[in-house]
């Protein structure tokens, strides 16, 4: 009877211990971190609210979506400063 001819592999000391189901590979890296996430969600949240009192001040849908654009836009820089 012979042995078999093909080495096996070493079994390891220690084997590796399962990864967390939802640990990330390199391929799997979010769209956007949590603070820009923050930060453009209230940016959003201060655009509603501005262009709706707007809305309820002047009546009129064209300055309301154009003083809540202003509004988001302007408070990114400001949103990315403070909660950085």
């Amino acid at each position: 009877m012979s042995r078999d001819t093909h080495p096996h592999s070493p079994i390891p000391a220690r084997p590796e211990p399962p990864g967390p189901a939802g640990a990330g590979t390199p391929s799997e890296l979010p769209l956007l971190s949590v603070h820009a996430a923050v930060v453009f969600l209230a940016a959003v949240i201060i655009g509603f609210v501005m262009g709706g009192l707007m809305f309820l001040h002047d009546k009129s849908v064209p300055a309301a979506v154009g003083a809540g654009l202003v509004a988001a836009g302007g408070s990114v820089p400001v949103l990315h400063k403070l909660i950085g």
